[in-house]
């Protein structure tokens, strides 16, 4: 080879090699400039809901979801068939009857595929002949923010119809009445999910539903799924691993309509099978005399699904929920190695979730689709990453999922990728505070880079009414406003409860029948001592291995045996919630054992506001009450037992809420005080005393007049003060700072556990928390009220009326007296000695538990225990019209009995307290 073709040679892979390289510094260049600012994904890619909806009924802003208005006296936010589904339940239909037995159990190959709306206006014709048809839906969810249903199976005793959804989506409106009508039964298998979905996508409300599932729990068969009912009673066996599939691709594959006509198919016959096991259950119980309706019993917990109503998860702040969810999970468990400073950690979590949500909303995606949570948690252990290193954090988290990555999410998704300067500004802190507003005007606005539809439309035109985001701190423009919100905060993260109040775990009796539902606590309970079986895992249930006392239908308890959500009753909140007793403590706790001993029906969630709303009600009928009866609310002056005086009462006596503010102001800052102060505040005292000198002891004495045990603990630590004069063992009640408000915002917050009637077997029929065990043996003792007067109440409470005012006086415990509330200790052991009843001594001096006491007396004297349910019923009404709630469990009833029968054992039997007292 000659020097000049070697020249050759070398000049040509030299050239080829720098234009290699300049074509790959512009290629990665251009592709980090695409990450940068890349144009939406959507303007390529068309989905099919965009491209068929024309108009939706839940779209992707915070608004509330609209139901359906059937009448001018409907509101959107009730049931609109809700009239003809109770009348259902309290008068069900004599018999379910599906006709003659399916003797041609076979699927043939032709079925009909509805598409147009002239063959859906055909099936409406065909299914207006109908006695009973069966349903079953499809729903996608991965690519769309509030999921849509995609295809809908119902099938008759002759044909078999796939309608098609997305086709038809703006024209189901044609299906609603047969859906409604209630003399057409309408047949499905675990309809829970598909009767939302159905108001959700067309305002199709189901009337006169039979839910097979419901009938293999009242069979107590040992699974319900739909696979095992198709092979125990058709011996056919179906792909569960096809519910994931992408139900939106047309044409589907034969698979898939195989799929889903079968789910539908088959489920007359199956329903017809389990409809002839109930009736022959029936028939073999007509002798006795506690008879049990097993077919109406699975038709009335069929029907109880379709009250139940869609809604839209609106949070306080987008992702607000995601934030403090996978916050708590993953710091807990995993931590975040380079950050230590945990609001900073929290912060940049929250960003990120709220940035995922409005991504999600606006492009009608799900959040998973859009950014995983584990990518959320890697971003945030390194907040300050250039694009290239997002984009590999993302992906690599993708990768290192425990269950793999989803082959339908790609990783990083389109929407990370067309908006990747986002994420880079919101950890680099380029971004406003005001998140919302920058990306909703940087993706929707004048000259916004993502297409409008109709699920994203509203989000912009209701950008007025977007919710404060958490960690906007702007400026407080009113200090009022500002400092209640932090209130209503901090009052939210202390009180509310911390776990799930409902496990709705399930307990059968020996004969297969639900008694109640529970917590998780009470089913370990039953199964450590050998006294039930467990019969299913998730969610847990297990069946008594004896025969139980009572059943709750035949003592009209149907609440017992639904299942509830952990949502505020009023408006469906689920991010917090409280306990709240309907019927005010001050009251119940007076009721006789068997009464009170049944409670979880009067105890409901609410949220903050609701609660508010609620207490704000209760109090005011209190008052209607005190003036109905003649009862003062407060007790009004206290008096010293060693006074001698002969003065009336109502003139020696001072109000116990002066005299704990004026012996605590004495013990505080008495020397410190001025001259006039001190002396006023000194004659208050005195006058406690009957006019006599006072000391230091006195000042104490007189302090624990209104003071809780906790409380004393509390002041002694953090003042050094000891208080040698204890009264020893007292009895406790919640605390109170002034007349006119009782509970200060947390009037029935429940923080106990419901007690576990478990000795012989009584269904319990109550959910519990998890709480300590200093609750659990103080369940009675709480108040409705906010700042604590403690009392050792040695003898009985007399109270002597004078229209506004009742007088106590705090003498020594006599024999041949029962008006004595004794605030020394010179008497407790007579009092033990005496054995009189503890229950009968928690009165409070602050609070209005004599008030109550009195008026629970008068009711049971002159009417009985009727005229106690009927001023239960009272409360029940006072709390519907003040909260209206939308969300009560199924089966709560203001006129609720309560009435219960207690097993040999129970500690709620009278006879076994009688005896136990007499011991």
């Amino acid at each position: 080879m000659t020097n000049a073709h070697r020249m050759c040679v070398a000049f040509t892979v030299a050239t080829l090699s720098t234009a290699a390289a300049v074509i790959y510094v512009l290629f990665a260049a251009r592709r980090r400039k695409q990450h940068k600012s890349s144009p939406c994904y959507l303007h390529s890619e068309q989905k099919p809901q965009c491209a068929a909806f024309k108009r939706v009924v839940a779209d992707n802003s915070y608004t509330p979801f609209k139901h359906l208005i059937n009448d001018d006296e409907n509101a959107s936010n009730s049931h609109p068939y809700e009239a003809e589904i109770t009348a259902l339940l309290k008068n069900p239909l004599p018999e379910i009857e599906l006709g003659t037995e399916i003797a041609d159990l076979e699927m043939k190959d032709s079925y009909v595929w509805v598409h147009t709306e002239m063959q859906l206006k055909e099936l409406v014709d065909v299914l207006s002949e109908e006695r009973f048809f069966a349903v079953d839906t499809e729903q996608h969810s991965l690519r769309s923010f509030l999921g849509f249903t995609a295809l809908v199976q119902i099938s008759t005793r002759e044909k078999d119809y796939l309608v098609d959804t997305i086709a038809l989506h703006d024209f189901m409106g044609i299906l609603r009445p047969i859906f409604a009508n209630p003399s057409i039964c309408k047949v499905f298998h675990g309809a829970d999910n598909d009767i939302v979905w159905l108001q959700r996508d067309f305002h199709i409300y189901v009337v006169n539903l039979f839910d097979t599932s419901k009938a293999c729990e009242v069979l107590s068969k040992p699974q319900k799924s739909l696979a095992y009912l198709l092979e125990t009673y058709c011996g056919v066996t179906t792909n569960k691993l096809l519910q994931r599939e992408d139900w939106r691709q047309r044409p589907l594959s034969a698979e898939m309509v195989h799929y889903a006509r079968t789910d539908a198919h088959y489920l007359l016959y199956i329903a017809n099978c389990l409809i002839n096991e109930l009736k022959q259950l029936d028939n073999e119980n007509s002798s006795s005399d506690d008879k049990f309706h097993f077919v109406l019993e699975a038709s009335r917990r069929s029907n109880m699904i379709c009250l139940q109503l869609f809604k839209k998860e609106i949070e306080a702040s987008p992702g607000e929920s995601s934030a403090l969810s996978l916050f708590s999970r993953r710091v807990s468990s995993h931590g975040f190695p380079s950050i230590s400073n945990e609001a900073q950690i929290q912060n940049i979590v929250r960003q990120l979730c709220t940035w995922r949500d409005l991504m999600a909303r606006i492009h009608d995606e799900s959040l998973k689709y859009v950014l995983s949570d584990q990518a959320i948690v890697a971003l945030a252990s390194q907040p300050s990453a250039s694009h290239s290193e997002i984009y590999n954090t993302i992906a690599q988290a993708d990768i290192n999922m425990e269950m793999g990555v989803n082959p339908l999410i790609p990783s990083p998704s389109p929407v990370v990728c067309s908006h990747l300067s986002d994420i880079y500004h919101l950890l680099a802190n380029k971004l406003d505070n005001d998140i919302y507003s920058v990306i909703l005007q940087k993706c929707l606005g004048q000259n916004g880079s993502c297409p409008l539809s109709i699920f994203n439309y509203a989000l912009l035109v209701n950008s007025n009414l977007r919710p404060t985001l958490a960690y906007k701190q702007p400026g407080p423009k009113n200090p009022k406003q500002y400092s209640r919100k932090a209130s209503r905060d901090l009052f939210v993260k202390k009180f509310s409860c911390k776990s799930a109040v409902y496990h709705n775990c399930r307990i059968y009796a020996n004969d297969g029948r639900l008694l109640c539902y529970c917590d998780r606590r009470k089913l370990e309970w039953y199964l450590s001592r050998d006294l039930a079986k467990l019969i299913d895992e998730e969610p847990p249930a297990i069946m008594l291995l004896f025969e139980p006392k009572g059943r709750p239908e035949d003592e009209g308890n149907d609440f017992y045996i639904q299942s509830k959500k952990n949502i505020c009753v009023g408006c469906g909140e689920g991010n917090h919630y409280l306990r709240y007793r309907i019927i005010p403590s001050c009251y119940r706790i007076h009721f006789p054992e068997h009464l009170k001993s049944h409670r979880s029906h009067d105890i409901v969630l609410l949220c903050v506001d609701c609660h508010e709303v609620a207490h704000a009600a209760a109090e005011k009928y209190k008052r209607k009450v005190a003036v109905e009866f003649g009862i003062p609310l407060y007790l009004q002056r206290v008096v010293h037992p060693g006074q001698k005086t002969e003065k009336q009462i109502e003139e020696r006596g001072v109000s116990p809420l002066q005299l704990r503010t004026a012996a605590m102001a004495l013990l505080r800052h008495g020397p410190r005080m001025p001259l006039n102060r001190h002396e006023e505040l000194t004659e208050i005292i005195k006058r406690y005393y009957g006019g006599r000198e006072i000391s230091d002891e006195d000042l104490e004495r007189a302090l624990q007049v209104g003071m809780t045990p906790h409380e004393r603990r509390r002041f002694e630590k953090k003042r050094g003060f000891s208080f040698k004069h204890s009264i020893g063992n007292t009895a406790t009640v919640q605390k109170q700072d002034n007349h006119s408000s009782c509970t200060a915002g947390m009037s029935n917050v429940d923080v106990d556990t419901l007690k576990v009637d478990a000795h012989d077997g009584s269904y319990g029929n109550e959910e519990t928390s998890e709480v300590d065990r200093e609750h659990l043996t103080r369940e009675d003792d709480f108040e409705n009220s906010t700042l604590a007067s403690d009392i050792t109440v040695n003898g009985t409470a007399s109270a002597t009326s004078n229209r506004n005012m009742i007088t106590v006086e705090t003498t020594d415990y006599n024999e041949s007296s029962d008006s004595a509330i004794n605030v020394d200790d010179s008497c407790l052991s007579s009092r033990q000695e005496n054995g009189l009843s503890e229950h009968n001594s928690k009165l409070s001096l602050l609070g209005h538990g004599p008030h109550g006491k009195r008026v629970v007396e008068y009711l049971l004297k002159e009417y009985g225990e009727d005229g106690i349910r009927a001023f239960c019923q009272r409360w029940r009404q006072v709390f519907v019209d003040a909260v209206n709630p939308r969300f009560l469990p199924g089966g709560w009833d203001v006129k609720h009995s309560g009435r219960r029968d207690f097993g040999k054992f129970s500690v709620y039997n009278p006879d076994k307290r009688g005896a136990a007292a007499s011991t």
